[in-house]
């Protein structure tokens, strides 16, 4: 039996789990385990040992899926309508102002960036997320107010 193999049975229990916790769809979470177990077999040679694997395994999950969630909340340039009042100064502003809340949101430290992420682009509730860290639905609502209000300050702080 190869490498793979082993990691396959020995982290694909943790690894589904740990997906249908993100998503709560067997589906999905079956499609997302196979492309996790996929690209780890491509990095395999990347993984530095700084963590268990099965940690490895559940960040290029979550990795994954959050990046599927980007892609769905993403609206094709052809299907966009822009109304009158879209001037090309406002949407510059707009487009300004999400590059700099971007940027802020990327700078937080953990756990609020992985909490707001989830989240946001997860649309995960605080329930899922607590659970995810072992910690209460409560301290993820917490988590992820503070890291709004430290992304809020921060783009007061630079205007």
């Amino acid at each position: 039996m190869d490498t793979i193999e082993r990691i396959y049975r020995a982290y694909f229990t943790d690894v589904y789990r740990y997906c249908m916790r993100l998503c709560g769809d067997p589906d999905i979470a079956e499609e997302l385990t196979s492309d996790t177990f996929f690209t780890a077999m491509q990095k395999i040679d990347r993984f530095r040992g700084d963590c268990e694997l099965r940690v490895w395994l559940c960040e290029i999950a979550k990795n994954r899926y959050l990046s599927e969630q980007r892609k769905k909340r993403t609206v094709p340039l052809d299907e966009t309508v822009e109304s009158a009042a879209d001037s090309p100064e406002s949407l510059a502003v707009q487009r300004d102002d999400a590059d700099r809340a971007s940027e802020a949101v990327h700078r937080l430290d953990e756990p609020y960036k992985e909490v707001f992420l989830l989240r946001v682009y997860g649309e995960m509730p605080f329930e899922n997320i607590g659970r995810l860290f072992g910690k209460t639905a409560n301290w993820a609502c917490v988590t992820f107010h503070r890291a709004k209000a430290k992304i809020k300050a921060e783009l007061e702080e630079k205007q």
